[in-house]
């Protein structure tokens, strides 16, 4: 229980904490564009009172996502001093774009997104819900970039232990940051689609507001049509980027210790424990194809992948961790493709129909209880690209135990208990009121805003 062991599980702990947020907040803002462009097209009421809706529970991701997301910002002051003396100069402005560009974009124009529903003209609003998406989306990228500069870091020079010269255009695009940031930003879509379709799911099944549930059910399918191959196209690009970067981290995810000779496709590994002292696998089950991690990693059955022995034991991190959330996330993200696949075969069979959802219950069930796959499958990707960067803080600059801040047992666990009793509470209060949200169900007495009737009252004029 050392200051570094305690200083990652805090950063491990707010990270997870916090990433719970942006996913939906970045998805439901995308949704919100998506609904109002269709209100403004069609003027149909349907659209502005899902808006409406949802809009609820994205201010409550909004608020929490804000709150959490500075102490993560704070934390590198605090708990990794080491790492921000010398590549602070660097990331504390990449950090700072994300702040400058992004959230105060965002913050600027959800004020009109909130209160201005009839005190600006209906395009005007749509702009501001454009720019409120925008302003998150950009955001994440500014985080991505961060975070994929440590995993590929390019474009400065460290001289005497600081960051001496940048060049910003070849560090902000280092290898990772459009793939990840891509990788991330649909996994923000994909959460959100399975997160609303989910609740509608649930009133399906309790029989309220059916039909009124059933649209929002089918904009999400339709969404979810193309996020979810997408994603799994991002993640083989993402799983090869780090073959290519990171071996080591590779070797880890996949428990491959020896290099397989060239022309002979290395075995990819379905289960297995690791043995560091022995160097091997004590138990592994492989998969039947021949050569699938040479492809999988490489593109070719006979590829050759470094094992964990071509690298020198303090350069190995983690293996369990990494090896295993890696699976899980990938066995989440075909279980979300086959229930798209199983929903669009239902629609294409007349059963997405009012006068059907009874029939069918099992499908609403399970779509009902997959709501929170897509916040566990960012998780253990998350897990697996942090977990498996180690023992590096800037991948083959600084090791992790070179960034930690001069503090004490005594002062990590403080401040780490005090998180995370922070972070059950506001995780209670975001169910408490997000269930009276959903418990109150849309809201369909509420006046329309006043463009809607100027504009009637000048057809009926015409």
């Amino acid at each position: 229980m050392d200051p570094l062991f305690l200083s990652r599980i805090q950063f491990a702990v707010t990270t997870a904490f916090h990433m719970l947020w942006p996913l939906l907040s970045i998805g439901l803002s995308f949704m919100m564009v998506i609904l109002e462009v269709a209100w403004l097209s069609t003027k149909n009421e349907v659209y502005y009172r899902h808006e409406r809706f949802w809009s609820k529970i994205f201010l409550l991701t909004f608020g929490i996502g804000v709150a959490s997301g500075l102490v993560l910002e704070f934390e590198f002051g605090t708990n990794w001093a080491g790492f921000s003396s010398v590549a602070g100069g660097f990331f504390g402005n990449i950090l700072g774009f994300e702040g400058s560009m992004a959230f105060a974009l965002e913050a600027a124009f959800l004020a009109i997104f909130i209160f201005g529903w009839n005190r600006v003209s209906p395009k005007a609003h749509l702009v501001s819900t454009i720019m409120v998406a925008f302003g998150a989306s950009l955001s994440a990228w500014w985080i991505m970039d961060a975070n994929s500069w440590m995993q590929t870091p390019t474009g400065v020079k460290i001289v005497n232990g600081s960051v001496s010269s940048v060049n910003y255009l070849e560090a902000i695009l280092n290898p990772f940051a459009m793939i990840s940031f891509w990788h991330m930003w649909i996994a923000c879509i994909e959460t959100t689609i399975f997160f609303v379709a989910g609740i509608s799911a649930y009133y399906i099944l309790k029989k309220q507001n059916t039909e009124f549930f059933l649209k929002i059910f089918k904009i999400s399918l339709i969404i979810a049509i193309f996020a979810t191959p997408i994603q799994v196209y991002l993640g083989d690009l993402s799983g090869k980027l780090v073959g290519k970067y990171q071996p080591a981290t590779l070797a880890a995810m996949e428990s491959h210790w020896n290099t397989n000779p060239i022309g002979i496709g290395a075995t990819w590994h379905l289960i297995a424990i690791p043995d560091r002292k022995a160097e091997a696998n004590s138990f592994v089950i492989n998969a039947p194809i021949p050569g699938l991690m040479s492809f999988l990693d490489a593109g070719s059955f006979t590829a050759q992948v470094k094992g964990l022995k071509s690298f020198a034991p303090d350069d190995r991190g983690p293996i369990i961790l990494p090896f295993y959330s890696f699976r899980l996330m990938v066995l989440i993200g075909f279980v979300m493709v086959f229930m798209m696949l199983w929903a669009l075969w239902y629609w294409f069979r007349g059963h997405l129909k009012y006068e059907d959802t009874s029939r069918h219950k099992w499908f609403w069930k399970i779509w009902y209880w997959g709501f929170p796959l897509g916040f566990i499958a960012t998780e253990l990707g998350w897990i697996t690209r942090e977990v498996g960067r180690q023992p590096w803080v800037i991948y083959g600059i600084m090791r992790t135990s070179q960034g930690v801040s001069n503090l004490t047992t005594e002062q990590v666990l403080i401040t780490l208990s005090a998180f995370i009793a922070t972070y059950i509470l506001l995780f209670v209060l975001f169910v408490f009121f997000t269930r009276k949200i959903i418990k109150a169900g849309p809201d369909f007495k509420s006046p329309l805003p006043d463009w809607v009737k100027h504009s009637k009252g000048a057809d009926k004029n015409a």
